[in-house]
């Protein structure tokens, strides 16, 4: 708070002090890196944006499979959508327990959605990669609170595909078919697009995959067991835009996801026997979303309505026994209604970017064994300011949380909270560039619906401050002529504590560093670089252990490719976890090798049709990753075919 106050006071500085005026504005030459990923050189926020071409090169199968290769991103588990979950510096998924501390967020078109914890089943993400055209992952808190609170580990934002990625934005129709296989495991998927834009005014969408997967084996050839899953999904999408010049618009998003599984083990994590089940999941999000954009810089309106609603029935099977975890019936409705407005304007020799918004927060939840039931009702307001004067660009953030807890209904009690939280951070970008920036924060996780029967956490809400500092360059020209090279290194320190998620723990320290670069030639060779180095320190006073039990392992991420003229892309990724001794069990090195050819022709009988061959652990290492349950998929060959006509 002390830093958000102090740099706010910079609005009272005169402009001659910044050295530039707002009618002076810095303007460096873009530079385009022709790499696999863009790095976000432009902003001090800690974010990865993987746009669509990526997500169709990387022939994910589960959403948690789009997020791994994202610096400080690791995954419990992650080749089924079940069972897998999401770490991000530290924290989200607790390795083997729940699927997620709350302390990660995830957001379909700005639905809050896949974030409870619940016992012994994964992060939630029940919806298919081929749905989406985006997901942008920010890490750590800083970037997180125009968009929700108590994100400590970070967020993970994912945009639904539009008509007019297809069409272009103008009349028309078009229909993009792709299907894919996977040796190992038997997978096969198969998705239907079909875009319709009756006018520059409407466009239409309708997206239908179903995929499937059958039991994987891990390296040494062992199958491993209760990895199969079948998830038809679809998406429906709609815009029109109305009034004025268009100044009016309504966008209608709805995905929806199912799957049904038989007599398998309740524990999706594979660690404990506590009996089999039979498991239907369905997840619906849907959001309505209003804009008002009259041409005016100081209004540009957006009010957007959403609903995530999520059941897993669950029965015992004959094999079950009597535990109750067995025919926990899990049913959770969050409903949100976002109101926000941004205005650009200049004030005191400083551009403004402010983003003022309300939000009201609804999840109600049916009450199970293990998983306490009853309504947590929010309000929060929040304020952010991206504010630029000469090469400063200084963005203070701040939101305000009500919150009610209400159990009565299942015997529970009743109970409010309120928080205060917000951050800044400050980027200085020179005229060669490079550019440095610093950023703190401070977030509440405010106390959760599973919390109930501890009611002293009812009003105990877990706290972290974080501290960042960093630098990026962009640049061209640097090696030889016509190249390109991006960079940004980040480093960061999270403190947390009056934790009550985890047993016996209520103070944790994280610490590492984060780097992505990417670079690019005239002759089409590119290179991606990711890396993530960190350290967690369990503080609690009297604790057995002084590391941090969901400390990730360090990795060094590297691509190397060359693109061809014609169509042609080849690319070799290799991917070294070092080995993780700061635990009280190791977990050893490993060094995983992935290639991949994909070829689109401009012309001749196979005009557009696009060809994507992948093979995932070449040399079929045999390894378990650390943080995860189970042994990871050993060689997989993986073949895609798509053409949008």
């Amino acid at each position: 708070m002390r830093a958000l106050l102090l740099g706010s006071a910079a609005l009272l500085i005169p402009t001659a002090l910044w050295g530039q005026t707002a009618d002076q504005p810095i303007v460096l030459q873009a530079i385009t890196v022709q790499s696999d990923r863009a790095v976000q050189t432009q902003t001090a926020t800690p974010s990865t944006i993987v746009d669509s071409e990526e997500i169709e090169e990387r022939q994910a199968s589960t959403v948690a499979e789009l997020l791994d290769s994202v610096p400080g991103v690791t995954l419990v588990n992650g080749a089924t959508p079940g069972g897998s979950a999401v770490n991000i510096r530290g924290f989200g998924a607790w390795s083997g327990t729940y699927g997620n501390d709350q302390m990660v967020q995830f957001q379909i078109d700005g639905a809050a959605t896949g974030a409870e914890e619940l016992y012994r089943i994964g992060t939630q993400l029940y919806t298919d990669p081929a749905l989406y055209k985006q997901a942008e992952v920010i890490r750590g808190s800083v970037g997180t609170f125009e968009y929700g609170s108590g994100a400590v580990g970070g967020m993970v934002r994912m945009t639904t595909k539009d008509a007019s990625d297809f069409t272009g934005g103008q009349p028309g129709f078009r229909v993009r078919q792709s299907l894919s296989y996977g040796s190992n495991g038997d997978a096969f998927a198969s998705s239907t697009t079909l875009a319709y834009q009756p006018s520059e005014r409407v466009e239409l969408l309708f997206n239908y995959t179903t995929r499937r997967q059958g039991d994987y084996s891990d390296g040494a050839g062992n199958t491993v067991a209760n990895t199969s899953f079948d998830t038809p999904s679809y998406l429906l999408k709609g815009k029109v835009r109305f009034g004025q010049d268009n100044a009016h618009s309504l966008t209608f998003s709805y995905s929806d996801t199912q799957s049904s599984e038989r007599d398998v083990p309740y524990d999706q994590f594979g660690e404990t026997n506590f009996g089999n089940v039979d498991r239907d999941i369905h997840s619906k999000t849907s959001v309505l979303t209003y804009g008002y954009a009259p041409g005016s810089d100081l209004v540009n309106v957006e009010v957007s309505l959403s609903q995530a609603d999520q059941e897993i029935i669950q029965n015992a099977t004959a094999s079950g026994g009597g535990n109750p975890l067995l025919d926990a019936d899990q049913s959770y409705v969050t409903t949100k209604l976002t109101a926000k407005n941004t205005a650009r304007f200049a004030l005191g020799g400083t551009e403004h970017k402010l983003r003022a918004g309300v939000e009201y927060i609804e999840k109600d939840r049916l009450d199970a064994s293990s998983a306490p039931g009853g309504l947590d009702t929010r309000k929060a307001l929040f304020l952010v300011d991206d504010m630029t004067a000469g090469r400063y660009t200084f963005s203070p953030a701040i939101r305000y949380e009500d919150q009610h807890i209400d159990g009565s209904e299942y015997g529970y009690g009743i109970y409010d909270n309120d928080a205060l939280m917000g951050g800044a951070s400050l980027r200085y970008a020179f005229d060669n560039g490079f550019a440095v920036f610093a950023s703190a924060s401070y977030s509440e996780n405010m106390p959760i619906l599973d919390d109930l029967t501890n009611v002293g956490y009812m009003t105990q809400s877990q706290k972290a401050r974080t501290h960042e500092l960093g630098f990026s360059y962009n640049a061209g020209d640097v090696l030889a002529e016509s190249d390109a090279l991006s960079v940004k290194l980040n480093a960061y320190q999270t403190r947390v504590w009056d934790m009550t998620t985890y047993s016996g723990v209520t103070d944790v320290e994280i610490s590492g560093v984060e780097i992505e670069a990417a670079y690019s030639m005239a002759s089409g060779v590119y290179a991606d670089l990711n890396a993530n180095f960190v350290k967690g320190s369990n503080l609690t006073a009297g604790a057995a252990n002084d590391y941090w039990s969901q400390e990730p392992a360090d990795q060094l991420r590297l691509g190397l490719g060359k693109r061809f003229d014609n169509g042609l892309n080849l690319k070799w990724e290799g991917v070294y976890n070092l080995e993780m001794d700061r635990a009280s069990t190791v977990t050893p090195s490993s060094f995983i090798h992935s290639a991949s050819v994909s070829y689109t022709p401009a012309e001749g009988p196979l005009n557009g049709v696009e060809m994507r061959l992948r093979v995932e652990n070449l040399f079929d290492e045999d390894y378990t990753p650390r943080l995860a349950t189970r042994a990871a998929a050993g060689r997989s060959i993986n073949l895609s075919l798509a053409k949008t006509f």
